[in-house]
């Protein structure tokens, strides 16, 4: 063998054994690699987002365990990073929804029928609505006409009834116009009636009165005299009436005379031969029979009412109004007749 064969002989094995080791040592790094990525890989599911459309539901996610908190964020170690698989999820996974929150109990609106009913009949409401012609209706007074307490106008009295009696008597063209000022006393709001309710013909007028009179401590012998002199001018307009007494209210009952107004509003009513409304034995029964709190019906000012008793007594009223208006008509008639004879 010549030197040159045995020169390129040696080249060849030391290339051999130099691709030996390489080999052996890429092989060895490979193994680590894929030992260290194991644990990864196999925690890496293809996310819900991505599940083939002909998926069955076997091969579907199963549910975590209810005892598996929804949407735990992972936690790493420190100094280590989250797996992949945990990025993923994180990305594709929907936090969970909050939880609704209790839904606040109802209030059942309700008053004993002699509290809410009205004793006469209401002739020229009942003869407008008969005849299908267009209704009017007047709500004058302070405050709690005007819709004090309330968080909206449409939460006001006046705009609750109106939307109670055309649910009671659809197809009806059914008006009422809320003269509430707040502030008034009985004189005051008597010196509007020419322009805010005659002017306006109604049919039918509801006079919320007494409150501020009562907490202003004016003369319940006053009182009684424009309280009988406004219900006069009331009932010359040709317009049934329906008086409207106080609120049952902490800031109205702390009033020595507010037993004595309450009482003094239902013997003109009777002696002028128009309806009464009891508002106050309403609220009363609400605190002391139903057991509702204050807090229920009257707002924080402890002297108005609130959203929910303004719809109740919208509500109680709407019903009253509604049945004095369908009595049948001879019964009426009767009343009406009886009435007139009265001394």
């Amino acid at each position: 063998m010549t030197s040159n064969k045995q020169i390129i002989i040696a080249c060849r094995a030391r290339a051999a054994a130099v691709t030996a080791i390489f080999a052996v040592q890429t092989f060895i790094a490979l193994q680590t690699l894929l030992a260290l990525q194991t644990p990864a890989r196999a925690q890496m599911a293809p996310p819900a987002l991505f599940v083939a459309p002909d998926a069955t539901p076997d091969l579907l996610p199963v549910a975590a365990s209810a005892a598996t908190p929804a949407a735990t964020p992972a936690v790493a170690a420190p100094g280590t990073r989250p797996a992949p698989s945990d990025v993923m999820k994180a990305a594709v996974t929907p936090p969970a929804a909050p939880a609704a929150p209790a839904a606040a109990p109802q209030l059942a609106c309700s008053a004993p029928a002699e509290f809410s009913h009205l004793d006469r009949p209401l002739l020229r409401t009942m003869q407008q609505l008969a005849g299908g012609e267009p209704l009017t209706i007047v709500a004058i007074g302070s405050s709690s006409t005007a819709g004090a307490g309330a968080s909206s106008a449409a939460a006001s009295y006046p705009n609750r009834l109106a939307v109670e009696l055309r649910q009671r008597f659809p197809g009806h063209d059914i008006t009422v116009l809320n003269r509430g000022t707040n502030g008034e006393e009985t004189d005051q709001t008597m010196a509007r009636f020419a322009a805010d309710v005659m002017a306006a013909h109604p049919q039918l007028v509801l006079w919320q009165v007494g409150t501020n009179s009562v907490l202003r401590d004016r003369s319940l012998e006053d009182h009684a005299v424009q309280l009988q002199q406004g219900i006069e001018e009331l009932k010359t307009a040709g317009a049934d009436v329906v008086l409207i007494d106080p609120q049952f209210a902490p800031a109205v009952n702390v009033k020595a005379e507010t037993p004595d107004m309450v009482e003094q509003i239902a013997l003109a009513a009777k002696a002028e031969n128009v309806d009464l409304f009891r508002r106050f034995a309403v609220m009363r029964n609400w605190y002391e029979v139903q057991h509702l709190a204050f807090a229920d019906f009257i707002s924080p000012d402890q002297l108005h009412m609130n959203d929910w008793s303004y719809a109740c007594w919208a509500k109680l009223l709407g019903g009253a109004i509604a049945e004095a208006a369908s009595r049948p008509v001879a019964s009426a008639a009767v009343h009406a007749a009886h009435a007139t004879n009265l001394p």
